[in-house]
């Protein structure tokens, strides 16, 4: 996933309003989507998402749709618990 497009909507109820919803603007956004460490699917919308590290250090999952293999839509982003590492 190398992504060249993002499509940002800064209508009311568009993306860029569900990720200022939560303390995040686009540029965070764009920045986990190019710097991803880990990928799945949503449990509760089965979109895919990714996780990674703003560049504040806070992480953060990016919840999208693959339109094609150069463009996605961010649905929303939101702030995640690291992972808890496992003990050996």
């Amino acid at each position: 996933m190398n992504w060249t497009q993002i499509i940002w909507d800064p209508s009311p109820g568009g993306n860029v309003e569900h990720v200022e919803e939560h303390d995040l603007t686009t540029d965070d956004v764009d920045h986990v989507l190019q710097n991803f460490e880990s990928t799945g699917t949503s449990r509760s919308s089965g979109r895919p998402w990714v996780y990674g590290h703003v560049p504040d250090g806070r992480h953060v999952v990016v919840i999208y749709e693959e339109v094609d293999d150069d463009t996605v839509v961010p649905f929303t982003a939101y702030e995640v618990p690291e992972p808890r590492r496992k003990r050996r």
